[in-house]
């Protein structure tokens, strides 16, 4: 645990030192990331969303790729595509950026959803089938997505089953006004981005996700969980409830958090902690529920509220 917790430090100090006043923010990247799912960032334009993945990129000694999603941009701008050599007269398969460690998908609701859907296998399985073959991703593999809100002209939704495989969504919002001073007088001399240096290696990520997978989670915890997930399949104004890959995610991310704390346990806490950013994008809301001004976020919110926690 204690080299773990060493690790750990490094990356959270590392991050800090280019994401100021965003310490929640960075503690949710390192859930998703060494509970082995993927991250959906949604929030307004300049909040510092790709500010955050090109940092936890430069921290760790990882191959990094971005993908700026476009309306015209197609699959195979993402999987890659076979391209025949006369020379060899065979066809020649040319890997595209999903063949990475840390892949970030700018703005990726801004390409249509067939091309969405090409991250489905990605996310969920760690391949990709390319014509007919199946092609394994580095064990590594994490997405960092970035979206703009929906009402945003020029957005497309994305799909029920592409929101389930991210493990958390959650939004940067504004700095308070000290930290945005701070920012302003710290980037007079220079991007702190540039200036970070890798402080710890992929092969230490995946001996976390490992270690993380080792955190006990008590019957009453987990029966905490699923009480949760359940609940909101017959919340009201809820069309589509939280399914198994729920429960399942918000366990390996509970697992996670208390790693990052330094704890071998999870506790009702880091379950309460991570509810509304793991649960609350996989909801489908009625029209009715949504005039009425409630959304998803709140919804998670009443049954943590309702629910009683294990003593």
């Amino acid at each position: 645990m204690n080299t773990s917790h060493t690790v750990l430090n490094r990356l959270k100090a590392n991050l800090a030192r280019a994401i100021r006043g965003q310490a929640d923010a960075i503690e949710l990247l390192l859930v998703a990331l060494l509970s082995g799912g993927h991250l959906l960032l949604e929030d307004l334009p300049g909040t510092g969303k790709t500010t955050l993945a090109k940092a936890l990129a430069r921290s760790l000694r990882a191959e990094f790729r971005r993908v700026q999603f476009t309306p015209d941009l197609l699959p195979t701008d993402i999987l890659g595509v076979s391209v025949f050599d006369p020379g060899a007269r065979a066809f020649d398969f040319r890997p595209g950026p999903i063949f990475t460690q840390i892949l970030l998908a700018d703005e990726i609701n801004r390409a249509s959803p067939r091309t969405q859907s090409a991250l489905l296998e990605a996310m969920g399985e760690g391949q990709v089938s390319i014509e007919g073959r199946a092609r394994a991703l580095d064990p590594l593999f994490f997405v960092i997505a970035t979206q703009n809100p929906i009402e945003f002209h020029g957005t497309y939704p994305l799909p029920e089953a592409q929101l389930d495989r991210f493990a958390l969504r959650f939004a940067l919002g504004y700095l308070s006004p000290e930290d945005e001073t701070a920012v302003l007088t710290e980037r007079r001399l220079g991007e702190p981005l540039d200036s970070l240096e890798p402080v710890a290696t992929p092969e230490e990520i995946l001996a976390l996700r490992a270690r993380a997978a080792e955190v006990a989670v008590s019957p009453a915890v987990a029966r905490y969980m699923v009480e949760l997930t359940r609940a909101t399949r017959t919340a009201e104004g809820v069309i589509l409830g939280a399914g198994l890959r729920a429960s399942l995610t918000l366990m390996k991310c509970a697992q996670a958090l208390a790693l990052l704390r330094g704890l071998d346990f999870v506790t009702p806490d880091h379950v309460q902690r991570l509810a509304v950013p793991v649960i609350a994008h996989r909801l489908g809301l009625d029209s009715q529920a949504r005039f009425g001004g409630r959304d998803a976020s709140l919804v998670v919110a009443e049954l943590l509220e309702r629910l009683e926690p294990p003593r």
